[in-house]
């Protein structure tokens, strides 16, 4: 076999196999429900509790960059404590070694009929349980085919003099197979991929198990790099969590390379013990590994916490989002207890909304990431409410309720509906501005071509009567949220006259937008800013006028059929 051919059989098997893990953990996640960042958020609250969470998400994802990078964004969100990412971290080593043990089975003659059964269920069924079951066998397979072809074209290797030599060098210098191990996995951006690839020269006899080892060491340190990037530019937490994931995987693979003698003795042992094939014994060196520096270092995790805080000082950002408080066993013993804990949740779901509006404004003044994100975290927790308040609240519908408490779980169903539509709009607006924002780049390179230059400095326009539709917007949001918690008459009559001065702040906008195309002056993005942002702010103002006129009942004759309760929007998005 030509030294072309190794190469290109081994990058086609790589990829192959990379696209298997891929494929594989995606069809694990969708038949899991896709509740994975649910297990993280709520199994989280205690460092053991942690590292469980982290074992289950990783084992099912296949991919411990995935948990970390889920833990990130928890933890920016201030749903998870640096803490308790910590023990994620730990469980997210020890889960990913389940790949190391699946291909520890060496199933690679039944690949190719794998792959055909996944095939079949992937493209001659209807029902999405046995598509996710095709999706798991077809990457199941892909896995092990892609390894096939990885070890044909690895096989050549032990007959290669320079190979055989750099093996020796490894042996007699564990530090420099712990930096093979660690380069590897940082340009294949998978640690499962370098596991692989050991395996398949260590069954073919190209390398020995004190050279192995150190690779797989180094393989640990390697995998942090995906976190390492994920937090370039990002928050402190999301810093102080990629921080952490080093530090582990760094002092892990220090102390196991100075106890890499015993720690040999110990795989070799258990493998004579067990009648281990070559394969597994990687696998079961790997597991061991990982394990063993879990233990020796859970008992750290406050001094970790602590180190990576003094490594990158800052103060967290906490967007103060909490999860939900409904208690189910209120509903049939007190439902006005129920309801009142679903008017608390609705109220909190109401302030994620505000803060929502206060991130795309700041997005709009000033397009920095981080506003985006803030958006994002915030819509993401505005969803998870309208779920749970929505499966509690039709829970109370089934309870005996009172006149008064059926109308009040009518309305506050309508409101979380409401709350869930503003966070939607919140994130359209975020769309129109990048949106926006890429017209104009397009524009300036078509006047680049034209030799044209453009008098605006900021790619997208500011305009005061859209910042004033903002904030006039957001008191309605304010002021509702205040009203539902304190019955305010007054302050609903003032929405519904704050109603009408945003109604003709949109109108003004629209003009205003005619007005520059007609005289030359517009550009490809104004539309979006003008329209499009301003419709979604509109849309959002009109929901508060639910809470407002419940309030105001008995002047706007609403009763508890929620059918006379309702408006028509002309048009949503």
């Amino acid at each position: 076999m030509s030294y072309q051919e190794m190469f290109f059989m081994f990058l086609g098997g790589l990829g192959i196999f990379l696209f298997g893990i891929k494929y594989l953990g995606d069809g694990l996640q969708k038949a899991a429900g896709n509740r994975l960042r649910e297990i993280l958020n709520r199994f989280t609250s205690t460092p053991l509790r942690a590292v469980l969470a982290g074992i289950i998400v990783t084992g099912l994802i296949q991919s411990s960059s995935g948990t970390t990078v889920l833990a990130v964004g928890l933890v920016s969100a201030g749903f998870m404590t640096l803490k308790q990412a910590i023990g994620v971290i730990m469980g997210a080593n020890v889960g990913t070694t389940v790949t190391a043990f699946i291909i520890g089975f060496n199933l690679s003659e039944y690949a190719l009929p794998i792959m055909g059964v996944g095939a079949l269920l992937l493209f001659f069924t209807k029902r999405k349980s046995l598509q996710y079951i095709g999706q798991i066998l077809f990457g199941f397979g892909a896995l092990f085919f892609g390894l096939e072809l990885m070890g044909s074209s690895m096989d050549p290797l032990k007959d290669l003099p320079q190979f055989n030599d750099l093996m020796v060098s490894v042996s007699h210098m564990p530090v420099l197979g712990v930096g093979i191990g660690t380069l590897l996995t940082m340009v294949l951006q998978s640690s499962s991929a370098t596991i692989g690839i050991l395996q398949q020269l260590y069954m073919q006899g190209s390398l020995g198990l004190t050279a192995a080892l150190p690779i797989l060491f180094g393989d640990n340190i390697g995998t942090t790099i995906t976190a390492i990037i994920a937090a370039l530019g990002a928050s402190v937490a999301a810093k102080r969590t990629a921080a952490s994931h080093v530090i582990f995987n760094l002092v892990g693979a220090v102390i196991f390379t100075l106890l890499l003698s015993p720690f040999t003795q110990v795989v070799i042992f258990l493998s004579d013990s067990l009648s281990l094939n070559p394969a597994m014994q990687i696998a079961f060196a790997h597991g061991l590994f990982n394990v063993s520096n879990l233990a020796i270092q859970f008992w750290f995790i406050p001094q970790i916490e602590a180190l990576v805080k003094k490594i990158i000082p800052g103060t967290e950002k906490n967007l103060n989002i909490r999860p939900t408080a409904l208690n189910d066993s209120f509903i049939y013993t007190s439902p006005t207890m129920a309801i009142e804990q679903a008017s608390t949740e609705v109220v909190q779901m109401g302030r994620y909304v505000l803060s929502a509006i206060d991130a795309a404004k700041s997005f709009y003044l000033d397009p920095k990431n981080e506003w985006q994100e803030d958006v994002s975290q915030y819509e993401e927790a505005i969803n998870r409410c309208d779920v749970e308040l929505t499966e509690f609240l039709v829970k109370i519908s089934t309870a005996e309720l009172s006149e008064l408490e059926s109308q009040e779980q009518a309305m506050l169903m309508e409101f979380t509906k409401d709350f869930e539509r503003m966070g939607d709009h919140c994130i359209n607006i975020i769309r129109y501005i990048e949106e926006s924002i890429e017209r104009e780049e397009r524009q300036r390179q078509k006047d680049k071509r034209d030799k044209k230059t453009s008098s605006r400095k900021s790619y997208i326009v500011y305009d005061e009567d859209l910042e004033l539709l903002f904030d006039k917007v957001r008191k309605n949001i304010r002021d509702a949220l205040t009203v539902l918690e304190e019955d305010d008459a007054e302050l609903a009559q003032k929405i519904l006259d704050r109603e009408k001065e945003v109604n003709q702040l949109v109108e003004l906008l629209r003009k205003k937008y005619i007005r520059l195309m007609n005289t030359g002056e517009g550009r490809a993005g104004d539309s979006v800013v003008f329209i499009d942002i301003s419709s979604n702010l509109e849309r959002s103002s009109d929901r508060t006028l639910h809470i407002a006129k419940y309030i105001l009942g008995n002047k706007y004759n609403f009763k508890a059929d929620t059918k006379n309760f309702q408006y028509i929007e002309t048009e949503d998005v």
